[in-house]
């Protein structure tokens, strides 16, 4: 099943009186369950596509259809409302409330959505997924308390907490050092596996690439590259290998 579809996707920025292309016509489609990488040099227009995958932006022109709903023209409170049901999201930096537990980091989303869920119900779910990230015994600990690696899983759980069908993650270990980014790559591995969570990364880390089975490459505002990620260097294929 095609859960993301784009269709001649533009994003123009005017400048003053300079109109400045960043996307030029993306076309793609991301099935349900896919881990995708998606990656390219800083301007290769990977960040204004995750934008707009994300519902965080509009573009200029095409269609973007996300589990058959048409939402390029959604209003802003329309795409608000489409992100806390649909998508999660996972930054470089955590982004979590220096004053509340991890606990309440990670049920705070519950509070405005559609779900109506009571206090304790809440409590519940937020305790369900930190269990679910490996934090069962950090619930009470605020962000001060946990390491960089601990804080990164309580803002995956965070994202995840309303049950969305799509994670975005935005260099999700850049923060990190290299033994605690492998820690938090295998566990989107498990939940891409599991919980069958389409997962979206964003990264200019061929490591961080390599644990996604779908690699897209950017380039000046168009798709370069699109294969598993060992097959994607040479972008050689049975058919066009020598």
């Amino acid at each position: 099943m095609e859960l993301i579809t784009l269709r001649s996707i533009t994003k123009t920025y005017q400048m003053g009186d300079i109109a400045v292309p960043v996307l030029k016509g993306i076309s793609l489609a991301i099935r349900q369950g896919e881990l995708v990488a998606l990656t390219g040099s800083s301007g290769s227009g990977k960040s204004t596509l995750m934008n707009i995958l994300g519902c965080l932006d509009r573009p200029s022109a095409g269609e973007y259809w996300l589990e058959g709903q048409e939402v390029s023209q959604l209003s802003a409170d329309e795409r608000a409302l489409l992100r806390n049901r649909k998508l999660g999201f996972v930054f470089q930096s955590f982004n979590l409330l220096a004053r509340t537990s991890a606990l309440e980091n990670v049920a705070m989303p519950l509070s405005y959505g559609a779900e109506h869920l009571s206090e304790r119900e809440a409590r519940e779910r937020a305790a369900e997924m930190l269990t679910r990230v490996g934090l069962a015994d950090r619930l009470d600990h605020h962000p001060s308390q946990l390491s960089g690696g601990q804080q990164q899983r309580v803002a995956i759980a965070r994202a995840l907490i309303n049950r969305p069908p799509v994670l975005f993650a935005d260099e999700p270990t850049g923060n990190l050092d290299s033994k605690t980014s492998e820690e938090v790559l295998q566990m989107f591995e498990r939940l891409n596996t599991e919980d069958r969570i389409t997962i979206i990364m964003v990264t200019h880390d061929p490591k961080v690439a390599g644990h996604a089975n779908r690699l897209i490459r950017m380039e000046d505002g168009v798709i370069q590259g699109d294969a598993p990620p060992a097959a994607e260097p040479n972008q050689k294929t049975p058919e066009s290998a020598p």
